[in-house]
């Protein structure tokens, strides 16, 4: 069993449908947790691989009617983590 999770940005706030069509997605074989941020417009799902897929899961959302945007990257791209400065080495 492998578990993985997959964040999406959503356009427009769900209605109560999608919600209640939302929490039936928690019912399908593989899904552990479906977790809607609404301050954030995201919503995390964690899934087994060994059962599912990134598509499938993106599949569901659409057709529980939420209005799915982006996937959000879970590791940054390098050009945006901010380095620390170098340490100079000091000679006494």
């Amino acid at each position: 069993m492998t578990q993985l999770d997959v964040t999406y940005h959503y356009g427009a706030a769900p209605s109560e449908q999608a919600l209640l069509a939302l929490s039936k997605v928690r019912d399908v074989y593989g899904v552990r947790l479906v977790e809607v941020r609404e301050a954030d417009k995201k919503v995390r799902v964690e899934y087994d691989a060994s059962r599912l897929n990134e598509a499938v899961i993106h599949q569901l959302l659409r057709r529980a009617g939420l209005d799915i945007v982006e996937t959000v990257a879970m590791i940054p791209d390098v050009e945006d983590i901010a380095l620390p400065a170098p340490v100079k080495a000091s000679v006494t």
